[in-house]
């Protein structure tokens, strides 16, 4: 057992605008469920509802107990918040030791704070610290409690990309065989994070599965564009068709990654973009009109013409043919 949330809210914003999250999903003990979408899909305002901020239909069990009707002090949930929301007045100690206001047990802030990299801060206010350590700070008090669940709602969100890397990895021993649900946009911290992946729009779960599920087999157009795979529509690419064998009714999805560069191959395309990306370039080529990315080391000019190969093994048809093409 676990964590089981059916939930259904609408909220009113300024504009009298209204936005309706309705989703359902579980998270079995030791699991770290990921909710991947867009900025505006509802992601936050989900969790919040899970954590109690929010008043809605449907139910949240833990574990079978329904803490639906209970305030979120009292659903041994701990909350991250991606403004961190620490107290100013109150030092890193004190702000640490928040819980054992209104919990029996709590573990030692000095301990969780020691773990986390940030004991000699002990003394210190949350205005003189760095983002990085006040999302340290914040994260030993939600820890404090000895919560049966963590939710993060996008901790790494306001880091420097150095930041974010080291608390992706301090997160990622934090997590494990804990049982959680993170919010974030970063496909990146998705993949590193998760035990499963629960894609989100417009207030809806469209795709929940396991990080190959997702990324290599995408549900839906949204899917596949949102997590970088190239979705291409081979009624619109004809020569793509011709080499592949499809139909017009036909659409495929591959990861960047898995295009293949060099001397002949499966259709010849049109470099239009080069952007260097760490250790490689990634491309943007044009077949027949239409846009497919792939890595390359080599840094070709723009208008240059490659070939491009498609592994059968790593194309996903979709729409008319939705299964796998596996070998």
């Amino acid at each position: 057992m676990g964590l089981h949330a059916d939930v259904s809210a609408t909220f009113t914003a300024d504009g009298a605008d209204t936005f309706h999250v309705d989703a359902e999903f579980d998270v079995e003990r030791g699991e770290s469920l990921v909710v991947l979408g867009p900025s505006g899909s509802g992601k936050t305002l989900l969790l919040e509802t899970v954590a109690g901020f929010h008043s809605h239909d449907g139910t949240v069990t833990l574990d079978g107990r329904r803490v639906s009707d209970s305030p979120p002090e009292q659903r041994d949930f701990g909350f991250v918040f991606q403004d961190y929301a620490l107290f100013p007045h109150m030092t890193v100690r004190e702000n640490a030791d928040y819980g054992s206001r209104y919990h029996d047990e709590t573990r030692d802030p000095i301990d969780l704070l020691a773990e986390l990299g940030v004991d000699d801060l002990l003394d210190r206010y949350p205005p003189t610290l760095s983002g990085g350590e006040k999302q340290r700070v914040a994260l030993a008090r939600a820890l404090a409690i000895r919560p049966e669940v963590m939710l993060l709602d996008e901790p790494l969100a306001a880091l420097d990309v150095p930041t974010r890397q080291d608390l992706r990895d301090d997160l990622a021993d934090v997590l494990t065989d804990a049982t959680a649900v993170y919010v974030t946009h970063n496909r990146t911290t998705a993949r590193a994070l998760a035990d499963r992946i629960a894609v989100m729009n417009d207030g809806r779960i469209v795709q929940l599965g396991t990080p190959e599920e997702i990324f290599e087999r995408p549900s839906s157009p949204m899917v596949a564009r949102f997590t970088g795979s190239n979705y291409v529509d081979l009624a619109e690419t004809p020569s793509l068709r011709g080499a592949l064998g499809g139909t017009e009714d036909d659409a495929i999805s591959i990861r960047p990654e898995a295009v293949e560069l060099g001397d002949g191959g499966d259709v010849r395309a049109t470099v239009e973009r080069v952007v260097r990306e760490d250790a490689t370039n990634r491309l943007t080529l044009s077949v027949d009109g239409e846009a497919i990315e792939a890595f390359a080391d080599v840094s070709p000019d723009i208008g240059d013409e490659m070939w491009l190969t498609f592994p059968p093994d790593r194309l996903y048809y979709m729409d008319g043919r939705e299964e796998a093409i596996r070998a």
